[in-house]
């Protein structure tokens, strides 16, 4: 029974920490030191670190499925326009 108890604690833990989400919009400020970037809507979200910034432009619009954590928005998967 304890068994079964700590398991379901530790999903709703995992639930209530990090939850996932989508938006779209254009990109308006590329930060390629701290690997993050801001949407013209003014929200920032952090890039994975193998992810090649060289492919972002300041301008292009993105589709992106993130995580937050903590208060931070860790980008999952980002859709790029064909080019």
């Amino acid at each position: 029974m304890k068994t079964g108890f700590a398991a379901a604690s530790i999903l709703l833990l995992s639930i209530v920490g990090a939850y996932a989400a989508d938006t779209e919009g254009e990109i308006k400020k590329i930060d390629r030191d701290n690997l993050t970037i801001t949407l013209s809507d003014g929200e920032k979200f952090k890039l994975p670190g193998e992810f090649d910034v060289t492919a972002l432009e300041e301008g292009m619009d993105v589709v992106i499925a993130y995580d937050e954590v903590d208060g931070e928005k860790l980008i999952t998967d980002m859709q790029l326009p064909d080019q």
